[in-house]
């Protein structure tokens, strides 16, 4: 059997998440204003042959920003909102797709919350259940959408009864 050591990257640790807008700075606008997200300065501009080697795109040329996420302090993981000058095909969201599905904030009150998306320009995924954990904690949890269809969850635990 092979040692776990040999299979780990060496200092791995969260950095980013990436999300492709079809318009960056309504999409950041979006989570700065919902979710308190703060931007991580400059704004970004890339293209040219590394871009296009780098992500396998003819032609790659992209604009965006990175986005402070709440919760973690200054030096925590950040949301790489990026707009490229030529996109692929897109599909409808659906929670069931495979590949990453969607991004989670933890937050006080998911009914507020839902409401706050909802006023921001975001839409209606699901709705608000509760449901008990294996754990025995109780979860508040609904799914939500951004203004461009990313699917957003938003919960908030209770510890077991």
């Amino acid at each position: 059997m092979e040692d776990a050591s040999d299979v780990r990257a060496s200092g791995a640790r969260y950095g980013h998440t990436n999300l492709i807008a079809r318009d960056w700075r309504t999409v950041a606008d979006f989570y700065e204003r919902v979710f308190g997200c703060a931007p991580v300065p400059p704004e970004r501009n890339y293209s040219g042959p590394d871009l296009e080697r780098g992500t396998g795109v003819p032609g790659a040329a992209l604009s965006g920003i990175h986005l402070r996420l709440p919760g973690h302090g200054a030096d925590g993981p950040t949301l790489e909102i990026y707009t490229y000058r030529q996109e692929a095909a897109t599909q409808p969201p659906a929670a069931n797709r495979p590949g990453w599905g969607h991004i989670a904030f933890a937050v006080d009150d998911v009914a507020q919350a839902r409401q706050a998306v909802l006023n921001a320009g975001g839409g209606a995924v699901g709705d608000v259940v509760t449901l008990q954990t294996a754990d025995g904690r109780r979860v508040t949890w609904c799914y939500v959408s951004d203004p461009e269809g990313n699917i957003v969850e938003l919960q908030s635990w209770a510890p077991a009864a």
